[in-house]
């Protein structure tokens, strides 16, 4: 399998800060905006902020689901708050940190509650999307 992949995703402006995402491998859109907090931003819709996020939940869940699967450990739950800040640095807006609380229930807690915590640690690690930004990533596990 080639270590080299592409993503194409394509956005169409709708109507003032509107805009839908598309893939031509996927077929579902996403409409997106400015969020409300900026001008002209629109409440209630997925902006590209809120993306930024996601990108970061769902690459640590994907890999931490990897791992997990390779160490053997059965997940009988896994949820993650991630909260990340944004802020102007030097005139420019930048995600300075984002802080995720991964929320483990094991199957056999007693067993693997030790592998448990190294995934966590790995899935970190090995998260592509945060290996690809400059945020800075801070976890709080929750593990039972």
């Amino acid at each position: 399998m080639s270590q080299t992949h592409f993503y194409e995703v394509n956005i169409q402006w709708k109507e003032g800060r509107i805009g839908e995402l598309s893939s031509p491998v996927l077929e579902k859109t996403i409409t997106c905006a400015t969020p409300p907090e900026f001008p002209q931003g629109v409440p209630n819709i997925w902006s590209p902020e809120h993306l930024f996020v996601a990108a970061i939940n769902s690459c640590y869940m994907a890999t931490f689901l990897a791992i997990a699967y390779n160490f053997k450990v059965e997940i009988e739950s896994l949820s993650c708050r991630t909260v990340a800040k944004l802020e102007m640095v030097e005139g420019k807006y930048l995600f300075t940190q984002a802080e995720m609380f991964p929320v483990v229930k094991l199957i056999n807690a007693e067993k693997d509650s030790d592998k448990a915590q190294r995934i966590v640690e790995k899935a970190k690690a090995g998260c592509l999307v945060t290996n690809s930004m400059k945020t800075e990533i801070l976890l709080s596990p929750d593990i039972s």
